[in-house]
């Protein structure tokens, strides 16, 4: 989760933020594969922003005495803000789990690397 490549370790993922490089500037692994890849990072933040909603909720029931309200408002803040602080971390672990996997794709060329 250190938000470099899963391969070399030595180029970061994130052009700047919420822009993912094509692929690393180090050893030229392809980050953006094929369309639709990315789903998985999407995914990855799905299950974990409801992961933590969960946790906050039972936390909030068990823990406090807090109104449904209260609870309501912040459960909803969790759910708003948990996936944009996330969401360079899920492209990380999803690109590391796919490396680990199946192994990233090398061979960037320069068209995609404009891409």
């Amino acid at each position: 989760m250190k938000l470099q490549c899963p391969a070399c370790g030595r180029a970061a993922i994130f052009a700047r933020p919420f822009n993912v490089k094509a692929g690393c500037t180090g050893c030229g692994v392809i980050f953006k594969r094929e369309e639709g890849f990315f789903v998985g990072a999407i995914m990855a933040n799905v299950v974990a922003t409801e992961v933590w909603i969960l946790i906050v909720y039972f936390a909030c029931l068990l823990l406090t005495n807090f109104g449904d309200q209260t609870t309501l408002t912040i459960l909803f803040l969790v759910g708003v803000t948990f996936p944009l602080l996330f969401y360079h971390h899920s492209w990380s672990l999803w690109l590391g789990l796919d490396h680990l996997i199946e192994g990233l794709p090398e061979g960037v060329t320069r068209e995609r690397r404009n891409w």
